[in-house]
């Protein structure tokens, strides 16, 4: 079974300020951090940049795994960085996370691989949180479906697994210089 995975990395991190992405966290960065959670499960990772997607080569560069694609259309939303990063996968399966979530835990990732379910979502204490897991079967559903607004939308139509694991870190996104402080204490 090849396992792929898709980190979206093309936002403005507008309520941020700068490039949330780069900054450090224990001598790593927060994308370098966010995929090294999936890093040994699978043969690709594909990290799609937009906005500021000079800033990522550096960090990535050490990687081998890693493919940095450009989506022209990052300013049009999430949704659409999405697809780009769907249409480049060849897997069976693939994890998606939006790259700002630096701590999800390793073993997280092993356990989803776990359940065969199509779609499933990790939870910490009954709230879901990142990386989706899903079947690559879907792809072509959810890109032929025009009236999808987001993946979430897809998920509520197909349902999914929820499992339940021991990692808050599947909850902890970067969007303020507060959630960075938080995360590095």
């Amino acid at each position: 079974m090849k396992i792929e995975a898709i980190i979206l990395a093309a936002g403005h991190s507008s309520r941020f300020g700068s490039n949330k992405l780069i900054l450090e966290i224990e001598g790593l960065t927060v994308i370098e951090r966010c995929l090294l959670s999936m890093y040994d499960y699978c043969s690709r990772i594909i990290v799609v940049g937009g906005h500021r997607i000079e800033d990522l080569y550096e960090p990535l560069r050490e990687y081998p795994k890693v493919d940095l694609i450009y989506n022209k259309d990052y300013h049009l939303g999430m949704f659409v960085s999405v697809k780009c990063g769907l249409r480049a996968l060849k897997g069976d399966k693939f994890f998606l996370t939006p790259g700002d979530y630096p701590m999800i835990d390793k073993s997280t990732c092993g356990y989803m691989l776990e359940v065969s379910e199509d779609i499933v979502l990790p939870s910490y204490r009954g709230k879901n949180g990142h990386p989706v897991l899903m079947k690559s079967h879907l792809i072509n559903e959810i890109l032929a479906n025009e009236s999808l607004n987001s993946l979430r939308d897809f998920i509520k139509i197909k349902g999914s697994a929820n499992l339940e694991v021991a990692d808050p870190g599947i909850l902890l996104d970067i969007d303020t210089l507060e959630d960075y402080e938080k995360i590095t204490q």
